[in-house]
């Protein structure tokens, strides 16, 4: 089977790769889409991100759906060409965070495509997969695209648990990448009364409005815009903070009203806080890190209609050019979401 393995920043290679059976409790699928992600294009672009760093050639991937091909001993509930989206999240289950109840901590993931422990968790941007059938979500009723958008998806909806009560809350969003409309997506979905959204393209805010928000800002081109929101103590109840940038963090904290709640979801490294101004207006700084009941949520939710994710889906690229995908998912002015398509 051909995988799509990254070996350093910019050297991304198709390879043949051994194929594996399905065991007891697991499922081999065959792969439909995969979405290129954030994380990914960090390995891409840069070889890793802040301390993450590839030491081996990796498979990329975790943003996946697949058609069952075969079910291992002790599987049930599945059929051959069923359509499942993948949750890339694994927990080990046994350790104390999973028993806690926090299985997205868990001591031993193994996550699709991280290079945070060593050897390397490999992805699953590979023709032929094998999963724990746990891991499976019926996607029934929906595209090969939409199902693989469930991962982006179950992270903003964790984040948005994380956020608590959103029935009519004032929120924040900066950053428009998928993360951040899709954020937009699931705080309308929790009752958000108003939702803006900044960001530097003018492309991914004209999705960001289509996503639902009620204005949208684009911070390059009207950098003191959120001042508006600046005075007396702030505006916003909630921000969905999506780009990792020290700045941009700032920005949201200053248009933050007393008790607001900061989701910090980009991950662009260490970042300095203005803490004087978290400590006099007690606000919460609360981080928001991958997912795990959310993810059949989501698959759920766009299954009844009530989140509609085609329109993020902007560019679908074959497998034999899947470093386009990644080339395409590098440019904001053009690209929201671009999937490769592994079959049909």
């Amino acid at each position: 089977m051909r995988a799509i393995v990254i070996h350093a920043a910019k050297d991304l290679r198709i390879e043949d790769q051994p194929e594996e059976q399905a065991g007891p409790g697991q499922v081999r699928l065959r792969l439909a889409t995969g979405g290129v992600c954030g994380s990914d294009l960090h390995y891409y672009n840069h070889g890793g991100f802040g301390a993450v760093r590839l030491k081996q050639p990796m498979i990329l991937g975790h943003e996946v759906s697949a058609y069952v091909e075969d079910c291992g001993p002790g599987v049930t509930g599945f059929q051959r060409g069923q359509l499942v989206a993948v949750s890339p999240s694994r927990p080990c289950g046994a350790c104390r965070f999973c028993l806690e109840g926090l299985p997205n901590q868990c001591l031993n993931m193994r996550f699709y495509g991280s290079a945070m422990p060593f050897p390397h968790i490999q992805g699953a941007f590979r023709e032929s997969l094998v999963a724990d059938a746990t891991q499976c979500v019926d996607a029934t009723g929906l595209s090969a695209g939409e199902a693989a958008m469930a991962e982006p998806l179950a992270v903003t909806l964790h984040a948005t648990t994380r956020a608590g009560g959103m029935l009519g809350k004032r929120v924040l969003v900066t950053g428009c990448g998928p993360i951040g409309v899709l954020s937009i997506l699931s705080a309308r979905r929790a009752g958000a009364a108003e939702i803006v959204a900044t960001d530097l393209s003018d492309f991914t805010l004209s999705l960001a409005r289509k996503a639902g928000a009620d204005r949208v800002i684009n911070t390059a081109s009207d950098p003191d815009a959120l001042a508006a929101y600046v005075p007396d103590k702030g505006y916003f109840d909630v921000l969905y903070e999506c780009t990792g940038v020290a700045a941009a963090l700032a920005g949201g904290i200053a248009a933050l009203r007393p008790r607001g709640v900061i989701l910090q979801l980009g991950l662009g490294g260490d970042m300095t806080l203005p803490m004087m101004a978290i400590t006099a207006k007690e606000l919460e700084l609360r981080g928001s890190f991958r997912f795990h009941a959310e993810f059949a949520v989501g698959v759920a939710l766009m299954q009844k209609g009530l989140i509609d994710v085609k329109p993020l889906i902007t560019h679908s690229v074959a497998l034999e050019h899947a470093e386009d995908a990644f080339r395409l998912a590098s440019d904001r002015s053009q690209a929201m979401k671009a999937q490769i398509v592994f079959s049909g």
